[in-house]
């Protein structure tokens, strides 16, 4: 108790409370502690943009709920490439951190890591505010829609280097384990978020350009307090702004994991735009049933992701210790885990499809368009959850560019030659939204087939380990002979 007081509450070093040791031990109990904490960070996350469309689509109407929907596809296309970088961020700490004597290494990662997302998100949002308006020619956004999407574009972009900083430092936390603290951090940004929305909109009435000002700020709360508990910190991660520079090597070392990572959600992004913009070809009533519908499936997707996150950590953090038995039991785990909470969450959302859509807008137009959206994909979310997780264990093993290929071709490509052989002038809604279930089943059926191959190269040390347990029972389990 007493070693616990020396350090302050945002400054525990790695390997104390706050973290987890995945390289021994029980697994399914640390991936929930892990994944839990994870998963409510992530849902308070989404709630910044959750609160700016329930904020708008009930005190501003149903044009301002369309604009903020319609813009979330360009935002995370514009966002995704930098964002993907965290996941290098966090394979390459996680793997240094299951070796030992890689202190150093770690420091440098981590420095490396902050430096590029405050300027490469500077450098990003610049670009977005100069092109917002072509992104939303490309997406052919209404007329009666455009202005306020100009607007909320704009500001938003603003903050683009705010969320950077954060998502890479809480990337850090996370490779050992600690995902306690950014979900503290995030239910105070995410409190404040909402606060400050209601406040812009309601009583300044600010309209869209409100709720991306509270968002602006509230981003730029949870990336001083991400700073100040890295500088805080006593052990591997502790951050010195004197300490910033760019290692090339461990930007390689990222770079070669978060890059893929990056466009592979450019490419689901992209594939988002062209759907939005066959959306974009009805009215605005449809528009803003589409744009409730897809945030609150965002959630069930935010809830399961938390096992993907876990899957890829203890996988790279169990490969760097040479544990490879762990790394199949992992998946395994998480595998049950997404699908068993993916399927209580579908139940649940289709059970109450009619209210949740209200949340967001009360007009009974609005919300049968909500409903319709969710019962055509919801049904299916579950394909895209199971794939999710072999992502995160493809990727934990270091196999960063075959993901990005598969979803190349069953996502993207599939999706863009599906919406160009649709009319929408004839077609009901319903068949672009069918794209989803489709190219879903496909990517985890492709997903599947990769990593039984990547199974199968680890395959005889599998075998020799069990033998050597076998003779050597009291061996620690997991380790290579």
């Amino acid at each position: 108790m007493s070693a616990e007081k020396e350090h302050p509450p945002f400054a525990r070093p790695v390997g104390s409370r706050g973290t987890i040791d995945m390289t021994h031990g029980p697994l399914l109990g640390k991936i929930l502690l892990f994944s839990l904490p994870l998963m409510a960070s992530n849902l308070l996350q989404l709630l910044f943009n959750t609160a700016d469309v329930v904020v708008v689509g009930r005190w501003a109407g149903h044009q301002s709920l369309a604009a903020v929907g319609s813009t979330a596809c360009v935002i995370n296309l514009v966002i995704n490439l930098l964002v993907g970088i965290s996941v290098g961020v966090n394979v390459v700490i996680a793997r240094y951190l299951g070796e030992t004597g890689r202190e150093q290494e770690i420091s440098k990662a981590l420095h490396t890591a902050l430096l590029v997302g405050a300027a490469g998100g500077a450098l990003l949002g610049g670009v977005g505010i100069l092109s917002s308006g072509w992104m939303l020619d490309c997406i052919s956004a209404p007329a009666d829609v455009r202005p306020l999407a100009l607007v909320y574009l704009r500001i938003y972009f603003a903050g683009t280097p705010f969320m950077m900083i954060y998502n890479y430092g809480a990337a850090a936390l996370r490779a050992g384990g600690d995902t306690r603290r950014p979900l503290l951090f995030l239910s105070i940004s995410g409190t404040l978020n909402v606060l400050l929305n209601l406040f812009f909109v309601i009583r300044l009435q600010m309209d869209v350009a409100g709720v991306a000002l509270a968002t602006v700020i509230s981003q730029g709360c949870s990336a001083a307090m991400i700073l100040i508990c890295l500088s805080l910190s006593r052990g591997e991660l502790h951050f010195s702004f004197r300490q910033l520079r760019v290692d090339p090597w461990t930007l390689r070392a990222m770079a070669r994991v978060g890059v893929p990572a990056g466009l592979q959600g450019c490419l689901f992004s992209l594939s988002n735009v062209v759907i939005q913009g066959a959306i974009n070809t009805y009215d605005s009533i449809i528009i803003a049933g589409y744009s409730a519908g897809a945030s609150i499936e965002n959630f069930i997707y935010i809830a399961t992701n938390a096992f993907h996150h876990a899957c890829q950590t203890f996988t790279s953090q169990n490969l760097g210790a040479r544990q490879r038995l762990r790394i199949f039991r992992t998946a395994r785990l998480c595998m049950l885990c997404t699908l068993t909470l993916g399927g209580l969450l579908c139940a649940a959302v289709l059970s109450f499809a009619g209210p949740l859509v209200s949340i967001y807008n009360n007009d009974p137009a609005v919300v049968q368009a909500g409903i319709a959206r969710l019962w055509t994909v919801v049904p299916f979310y579950l394909l895209f959850a199971a794939g999710d997780v072999l992502v995160g264990v493809i990727r934990g093993c270091g196999a960063a560019v075959a993901p990005v290929i598969i979803n190349l071709l069953a996502t993207c490509a599939l999706r863009l030659a599906w919406v160009q052989m649709l009319d929408t002038s004839v077609v009901s809604v319903t068949w672009v939204y069918a794209s989803y279930p489709v190219s879903w089943a496909v990517l985890l059926l492709t997903l599947a087939a990769f990593w039984l191959f990547l199974r199968g190269r680890y395959w005889p040390m599998r075998r020799r380990q069990r033998r050597s347990q076998k003779a050597c029972p009291h061996k620690p389990k997991g380790n290579l002979p």
